[in-house]
C-alpha cells in the first residue's frame, strides 16, 4: 500500500469474502490488513487472490514481522533503482533531442513553439514512461475495470493524453516524477515503519541462564520459563523482564522511560527488557515470558494501534474518496465543454484537462496523515508514552481538563506505617493480622503494611478465600495459631462505618488518629474493630512541577479523585493548589466525578494507577495508567501509559498530540491550497503537466518531511529544583475542621 485512498480498493476486494468491514483493520504505514476470522473462512490462497485484483500483492505476515520488514525493503530498493532508472532515461531523452539540432531551451520546452521529439528521444522517453509505471499500470487497470478512478488512473490518463497531444517530455516527465513521488512515499512511511521496528531489535537474542549447581549456558529468550535465574554480565542489553535476586547496579532505562538517566537497581528492583545494565553484574529472575514483557507489550500495543485510526485520518479518506471522482468530472467537463460552447480548440482544453487531472493527485492529502500519526506514536513510545492508537492520541490533543487519582499519581503511591492502635490484643498481632489479608494485595497501603510487619518480625498467618471488596478493603479467613479460622476484614471507615461496627468514640478517635493528613486502615473480625493502623504519603517529587506544566499547556480544571479520607485529600489539594477535591469515593464514585466532568468540560482525562481507577479510566475521555507501578488491569484499561511514573510527561504528551493534531491540519490545509491553486492555473491555461506533478511532488515531500519532523520530539525533563516532598502526616494540618467532614472517611 502506497496510501490511504488504497484502502477502499482492498475493502471492495475482501469484504465480499469476510462478510463484514468491521472484520478488516488496515495499516498504511506497515503496509498490512489484519482479517479477524468469522463464520465465513477465507484461505489465505483466496484472500492473496482476492488482493491481487487490486494490483497489489500480498503475502502472510509474520508474527514478529520481521519477514514483512525484509521484503518491504527490498521492494523499496527496486523501487528507487527503477525511479532513478527512469529519471536518467528522462535526462537521456532531453540530451539526444537537444543534440539534434534544436538546442536545450527548444528540448526542455522552455521557447513557446512547435516542436516534435525525434525518434530516438521519443523512444527514451517511452522507456521513461514503461520503467516509471511499473508499479502503477496494474493499480491503474484494477481501478479502471472497477470504474473508481483513483491516482493510479488519473495519472496514466495525464499521461496517455500527453502522449497523444505529442508531448512527449511532458508525458515522461510526468511519469518520472510520479514514481518519485511514490518513491518518495515508501520511503517516509519506512522510516516511520523503522522507527518502530527499531524497538523490536533492543532485546538480545541469547539469555544466559544460571543452573542451580551455578553453571551458565545461553538460550532464547523464548525458552526461559518465569522464575527462571539469569546473569546480565555489564553494560549487556537485559533480554527479559525480571526481579534482581543478586547484585547491585545502575541501568540504562531509556528505552523503556524515556529517562535519560541511569536508575540505581538492587535487590527486589525490577528491571525491563531492552534497558542496558551498567557497571554491575546482575542475577535476576524472570517474572514474565519473552512474549509478555514490557517491551514486547509496548511494542505490541502501538503495533495494533497503527490500525486504529484517527477520526481525522477519517475525514481526510472520505474527502478523499469524494474528491477525486468530482476532480475527474469536472477535467472530462473541462476538456469537452468549452470547444463545445466557445468553438476553441479540442487540443488546448484537453491538455487543461490534463493538467487537473495530474493535480487533483490526493497523494498529499492523504499519505501525510498516516505518517504523522505513527511518527507521533513512536515519538511518544520512545519518550516512555505509550499511546495506544490514533484516535486516542487525537483525544488527548483535545483535554480540557485533568482528574487524577491520589495514591500512587500524586504521591508517591509508597506509605510507610506511622503508628498501630491495638484495640485488642498487641500491636504485632493487629500487624500480623492486617499482613496476613493484606499480603495477597496490590494496593500500596496493603504494600506498606506487609512491609511494616516484616520490619517487626510480625509473622502472618495462613489465609483462605480471600476477596477484595473494591473501594473499600479486603477481607480473607485467617488461621490462628491455635488452628482456629475467623473471618477478617482490613478496609476503610466507610467500609467500618457500613458494617455497622462504629461504636462509642471511635468515630471521635479515628478523626484525632487521621489528623495531618493520615490514612486510616481499620482491623475488624465481622461483630467488632480490633485495631486502627496509620500511614503516610508523600507527594511525588514531579507533582508539583507536573502541575504547573499542565496549567501551562491551557488545560483548564484539575481535581484530585480519591478513596481516602477526606482530612487527607484535601491536605494534598491544598498542597498542589488544587481546589477541586473529591474525597471517600468508591469505584463507581470515580466514574459519576468523570462524568460530572465530561459534562463541564467536553473531554476529560483520568490518570490512576490501581484497579478501583479501572472504571473510570475507561469512562474518561482518555484513560491515563501510571505504567510502571501500575496494576496490570489500569494499564490494560488505559488508553496510555506513562512508563516512567513520572507525572511531567502528561503534559509533554499533552501538548505532543496537539502539536500533532496541528502538523495534520497544516498539511491539509497545504495540500488543499496548492491543489486550489492550481485548479485556477489549470483553467486559465496558466500550467504546464510537468510544472503540476512537481508541484503535487513538492507538496507531498513537504507534509510528508513535516510529518516525520515529529519522529525527533523527545520529552526531556529538567532535574528536579525542590527535594522530595516531606511525608503528608508531617505537614501541617490546614486547620481544624468539624469532625463531621471526616464522616466515614
Amino acid at each position: 500500500m502506497d496510501c490511504s485512498e488504497e484502502i477502499g480498493l482492498l475493502k471492495r476486494a475482501l469484504v465480499p469474502l469476510v462478510g463484514d468491514e468491521q472484520l478488516l483493520a488496515f495499516d498504511v504505514v506497515g503496509g498490512r490488513v489484519w482479517i479477524t476470522q468469522s463464520g465465513r473462512s477465507p484461505s489465505e490462497k483466496e484472500l492473496i487472490a482476492a488482493i491481487a485484483t487490486t494490483g497489489m500483492r500480498a503475502m502472510p505476515a509474520t508474527a514478529d514481522g520481521a519477514a514483512s520488514e525484509t521484503i518491504f525493503d527490498a521492494i523499496q530498493r527496486r523501487r528507487t533503482r527503477l525511479t532513478v532508472a527512469a529519471g536518467c532515461a528522462a535526462v537521456a531523452g532531453v540530451a539526444v533531442d537537444a543534440a539534434s539540432g534544436v538546442g536545450l531551451a527548444v528540448a526542455l520546452g522552455l521557447i513557446e513553439g512547435e516542436h516534435a521529439a525525434g525518434w530516438p528521444a521519443r523512444g527514451l522517453y517511452a522507456v521513461t514512461i514503461l520503467i516509471a509505471y511499473r508499479y502503477v499500470a496494474p493499480r491503474a487497470w484494477a481501478a479502471l475495470r472497477r470504474l473508481r478512478p483513483d491516482m493510479n488512473l488519473l495519472m496514466t490518463v495525464a499521461v496517455i493524453g500527453a502522449i497523444a497531444l505529442g508531448q512527449w517530455l511532458e508525458a515522461a516527465a510526468v511519469s518520472f516524477l510520479f514514481a518519485l513521488s511514490l518513491t518518495i512515499e515508501g520511503w517516509s512511511a519506512g522510516r516511520a515503519r523503522n522507527a518502530l521496528g527499531a524497538l523490536l531489535q533492543l532485546a538480545p537474542d541469547h539469555v544466559r541462564v544460571v543452573a542451580e549447581d551455578g553453571s551458565e549456558r545461553e538460550v532464547a529468550p523464548q525458552d526461559v520459563a518465569i522464575g527462571t535465574h539469569f546473569l546480565i554480565r555489564p553494560g549487556e542489553r537485559i533480554a527479559l523482564d525480571g526481579t534482581i535476586v543478586e547484585g547491585a547496579s545502575r541501568v540504562d532505562e531509556s528505552t523503556i522511560t524515556g529517562e535519560s538517566l541511569p536508575v540505581t537497581k538492587g535487590i527486589e528492583d525490577a528491571v525491563f527488557a531492552g534497558t542496558i545494565n551498567g557497571d554491575g553484574a546482575l542475577v535476576v529472575a524472570s517474572t514474565h515470558t519473552a512474549g509478555d514483557t514490557t517491551l514486547a507489550r509496548v511494542v505490541r500495543s502501538i503495533d495494533e494501534a497503527r490500525s486504529k485510526r484517527a477520526p481525522v485520518e477519517r475525514w481526510v479518506d472520505r474527502f478523499a474518496a469524494v474528491y477525486t471522482p468530482i476532480i475527474f468530472g469536472l477535467a472530462v467537463l473541462m476538456a469537452v465543454v468549452p470547444p463545445l460552447i466557445a468553438g476553441e480548440g479540442w487540443s488546448v482544453w484537453f491538455y487543461r484537462a490534463l493538467v487537473l487531472l495530474v493535480i487533483a493527485c490526493p497523494c498529499a492529502l492523504v499519505i501525510s496523515t498516516p505518517v504523522t500519526i505513527v511518527s507521533a506514536l513512536a515519538a511518544a513510545a520512545r519518550s516512555g508514552v505509550l499511546v495506544k492508537g490514533a484516535s486516542h492520541l487525537e483525544a488527548l490533543a483535545r483535554v480540557q481538563a485533568v482528574a487524577l487519582d491520589k495514591t500512587g499519581t500524586v504521591t508517591a503511591g509508597r506509605p510507610r506505617v506511622e503508628r498501630v492502635v491495638a484495640l485488642r490484643g498487641s500491636e504485632d498481632d493487629v500487624l500480623a493480622l492486617a499482613a496476613s489479608v493484606e499480603a495477597r494485595s496490590e494496593h500500596p497501603l496493603a504494600r506498606a503494611i506487609v512491609v511494616a510487619a516484616e520490619a517487626r518480625g510480625a509473622a502472618p498467618r495462613a489465609v483462605t478465600d480471600f476477596a477484595a471488596v473494591p473501594g473499600k478493603g479486603a477481607r480473607a479467613t485467617v488461621t490462628g495459631e491455635d488452628g482456629s479460622s475467623q473471618v477478617i476484614w482490613v478496609g476503610s471507615h466507610a467500609y467500618a462505618h457500613e458494617l455497622d461496627l462504629e461504636r462509642g468514640d471511635m468515630h471521635e478517635r479515628l478523626v484525632d488518629l487521621a489528623r495531618g493528613g493520615r490514612t486510616i486502615v481499620l482491623l475488624g473480625t465481622e461483630t467488632e474493630i480490633l485495631g486502627m493502623i496509620a500511614l503516610a504519603d508523600a507527594l511525588r517529587p514531579e507533582s508539583l512541577a507536573a502541575l504547573a506544566s499542565l496549567r501551562d499547556v491551557g488545560i483548564a480544571h484539575i481535581a484530585v479523585l480519591t478513596g481516602d479520607n477526606r482530612e487527607t485529600a484535601e491536605l494534598v489539594g491544598v498542597q498542589c493548589g488544587i481546589s477541586d477535591v473529591r474525597a471517600e469515593l468508591l469505584p463507581q464514585d470515580k466514574v459519576t466525578a468523570i462524568e460530572e466532568l465530561l459534562e463541564e468540560h467536553g473531554s476529560v482525562a483520568m490518570v490512576g494507577d490501581g484497579v478501583n481507577d479501572a472504571p473510570a479510566l475507561a469512562r474518561a475521555s482518555v484513560g491515563i495508567a501510571m505504567g510502571a507501578a501500575g496494576t496490570d488491569s489500569a494499564i490494560e484499561t488505559a488508553d496510555v501509559a506513562l512508563m516512567a511514573d513520572d507525572l511531567r510527561k502528561l503534559p509533554w504528551v499533552i501538548d505532543h498530540a496537539r502539536r500533532a493534531l496541528r502538523t495534520v491540519r497544516v498539511n491539509v490545509a497545504l495540500s488543499l491550497v496548492v491543489k486550489g491553486a492550481f485548479v485556477v492555473l489549470a483553467g486559465a491555461g496558466a500550467a504546464s503537466l510537468w510544472a503540476a506533478i512537481a508541484a503535487d511532488m513538492g507538496t507531498s515531500l513537504v507534509v510528508t518531511l513535516n510529518g516525520l519532523a515529529l519522529l525527533r520530539r523527545r520529552s526531556v525533563l529538567a532535574p528536579l529544583s525542590q527535594p522530595p516532598a516531606p511525608p503528608l502526616a508531617a505537614q501541617p494540618p490546614p486547620g481544624e475542621r468539624d469532625s463531621s467532614s471526616s464522616q466515614r472517611s
